[in-house]
């Protein structure tokens, strides 16, 4: 039984700092503007200056903020249960709700949904609806019947409404993703470098593979994992320029690379992408620097997971990532090689 329904218990248990009634309601203070929850060691403010909510969400759909001192301490498990049903919601939906009705569902304000939700996750609500149909669709593709059927069977309520970003999510025409890159057409080379053996690929839409090991044949292998219906070509006098170029990028990221990129990854991915791409040569950042520069600092293990996904090496950069104490941490392609390239950029900036 609830025994802090009433102003003077919730008082009681404000005056006594009772951290069992935590979770149970926060208390505001109108001439601070701040919450806190029962159980905060903030300076206790008069009786007359206090007013309760039954929870956090409300207190702040009423224009107060969170106390820094006890924020999400004693909530944070409510939090995060609130964020997962949202994403349940998301997911079981066949038409995405908009945030007003998802908030409505979930008994919260759509600001503060829309602001936790994205503290959590790093995405938005639609954008994670977005994302989520995006996967369900690469995995259906596969086994449906039907580039339509799999279109419908993934939660798309129209093949326009689909095919509008179809590229983007997919990185090439559906029905050739469907058939792991049949249709797609995809230039490749060997190489090596003071790095070791190094592929090169290229689709209709730019660079789609860098990959980097002590031998060729793996990386070929890696690339036909990774679109195994697709045409592969050697490449001829032509591409070996481009080769070439990525090789002298390679060698010396300073003078950058002055070709168009196939990111093919999820709109999370994407994003941890682009901002490592915004890291200069010579500089070194965190997981934690870059879940906070793409508005989500509490996902720094998704950042962490988009880094490892990564297929385009040293173009996008995710060597410069590194420990917060300053020391390497691993690499898709082997520490030796980022230390080499950390090294390399420090010298030549």
């Amino acid at each position: 039984m609830n025994a802090f329904t009433t102003d003077n218990q919730r008082w009681q248990a404000v005056e006594s700092r009772d951290t069992r009634a935590a979770g149970h309601f926060v208390y505001a203070v109108r001439t601070t503007g701040i919450y806190c929850h029962p159980g905060c060691k903030s300076r206790m403010a008069k009786r007359e200056n206090v007013e309760f909510f039954n929870d956090a969400a409300s207190a702040e759909a009423a224009g107060y903020r969170a106390c820094r001192r006890c924020q999400g301490k004693p909530d944070e498990s409510r939090r995060s249960t609130l964020v997962a049903r949202a994403c349940r919601l998301l997911e079981s939906a066949e038409t995405p709700p908009s945030l007003d009705q998802l908030g409505a569902q979930l008994a919260v304000s759509p600001f503060h949904l829309h602001r936790l939700f994205k503290a959590e996750t790093g995405l938005t609500p639609k954008a994670y609806a977005s994302a989520f149909r995006a996967r369900r669709l690469r995995e259906r593709l596969g086994d449906a019947g039907s580039v339509t059927d799999a279109i419908f069977d993934a939660g798309y309520n129209s093949n326009s409404r689909f095919y509008e970003s179809a590229e983007q999510r997919l990185g090439m025409r559906p029905r050739e993703y469907r058939a792991g890159g049949a249709g797609a057409t995809i230039h490749f080379a060997l190489a090596q470098c003071s790095l070791g053996a190094i592929l090169v690929a290229q689709s209709q839409k730019g660079i789609c593979a860098i990959l980097l090991g002590d031998e060729p044949e793996p990386l070929l292998e890696q690339l036909q994992d990774q679109f195994p219906s697709a045409r592969l070509i050697g490449g001829d006098a032509d591409y070996e320029r481009v080769v070439a170029e990525v090789v002298g990028f390679v060698e010396a990221p300073a003078l950058g690379l002055d070709l168009p990129l196939d990111v093919q990854g999820t709109a999370f991915q994407e994003r941890v992408w682009q901002a490592l791409r915004e890291v200069p040569v010579g500089s070194r950042v965190s997981y934690t620097d870059i879940a906070e520069r793409i508005g989500a600092p509490k996902a720094v293990r998704a950042v962490a997971m988009a880094c490892a996904a990564n297929h385009i090496a040293v173009a996008i950069p995710c060597h410069r990532v590194v420990r917060r104490d300053g020391d390497i941490s691993g690499y898709r392609w082997g520490v030796e090689r980022k230390r080499q390239l950390l090294a390399r950029e420090t010298a030549l900036s």
